[in-house]
């Protein structure tokens, strides 16, 4: 008798196309995210929107602005409650990409998120310039 095949874990990638529809986009990075444990749960089962979602720059660290996590809740008594949650969240990267990033803020170009990677053991978003 052969033996079952191992699943797989299916791997989302939440994709922010008004991005590409509203950016000429140029150089990538991915870098990490900072998230607490109800907003991995969201990103892996894929209630993230980064549609109008952007990065800036404070004190020197990226930050991502304006993407919507769908909390879920455990809330006694209610089913399925959700949450949005769209707080400033910190981005991880290595000193030099952030400082080439800075230049091309300093030049006029926009940061912004393109993709959301959950597959693995960490989450990981791409960030392009535009």
């Amino acid at each position: 008798m052969p033996k079952p095949k191992a699943k797989k874990p299916a791997t989302h990638a939440v994709i922010n196309r008004r991005a590409r529809f509203d950016y000429e986009l140029g150089e990538e990075i991915v870098a990490g995210l900072v998230l607490t444990g109800p907003e991995v749960r969201a990103a892996r089962d894929g209630h993230v929107q980064l549609k109008g979602a952007f990065v800036s720059l404070r004190n020197d660290e990226l930050w991502l602005n304006n993407a919507s996590f769908s909390l879920r809740l455990n809330v006694r008594g209610q089913a399925n409650s959700k949450s949005v949650d769209t707080s400033a969240r910190k981005l991880l990267a290595s000193r030099k990409q952030i400082d080439r990033f800075a230049a091309a803020k300093q030049q006029g170009l926009t940061i912004v998120p393109t993709k959301l990677l959950t597959n693995g053991r960490f989450i990981k978003i791409v960030i392009a310039l535009g």
